[in-house]
């Protein structure tokens, strides 16, 4: 009887790590961390899209090419860091996240500062004021702030695993993607 041979499981890497000047180092720094634990990363660079062309024309053969690369990958490993600012990650990860979770994908978030709640932060970079009956109000933006307790906003918190470093969130994809 032929033994079947399995692959190793594969990981998308989502982040702002594109923006990075030398991306392709952070993607090589990933994949081997990935490969010490027996997966496979994958960068969204790897969907080849095509990048000659009109904004409009070249996002849109990105957004494709990442689509279907989360729909391949077993897992994602999101690096869920403040981008742009001081208390929110990414959009694009938030929403490559959503989707993987909507797919029924392994997720798992690593960020600094884990241990900080949602509220500190936002209070720390906006301001914040009470109302009559304690609500938390941020002052630059006026909208209320959530207070749970949670590390990030409790949609993120809730459906994904969370973790203050690389390394804690890929042995948890790795635990969770083992095949006896």
């Amino acid at each position: 009887m032929k033994k079947l041979q399995r692959t190793s499981p594969t990981v998308y890497l989502a982040g702002p790590d594109v923006f990075l000047p030398d991306p392709e180092a952070q993607f090589e720094f990933l994949r081997a961390k990935c490969r010490a634990r027996g997966l496979v990363g994958v960068s969204p660079f790897d969907g080849g899209a095509n990048l000659l062309g009109s904004g409009d024309d070249v996002s849109e053969r990105i957004y494709l090419a990442n689509i279907e690369l989360l729909r391949k990958c077993e897992a994602v490993l999101a690096n869920l860091m403040p981008f742009r600012n001081a208390t929110e990650p990414d959009s694009g990860t938030v929403f490559e996240v959503g989707f993987a979770v909507a797919l029924g994908k392994r997720v798992a978030g690593y960020l600094p500062e884990r241990h900080r709640s949602y509220e500190e932060k936002v209070i720390s970079a906006c301001g914040m004021s009470r109302d009559a009956r304690g609500v938390c109000w941020d002052r630059s933006h006026g909208f209320m702030v959530e207070e749970f307790g949670q590390p990030m906003n409790l949609m993120l918190s809730r459906s994904t695993a969370l973790f203050g470093d690389i390394d804690s969130a890929l042995d948890f994809l790795a635990e969770g993607l083992r095949v006896a």
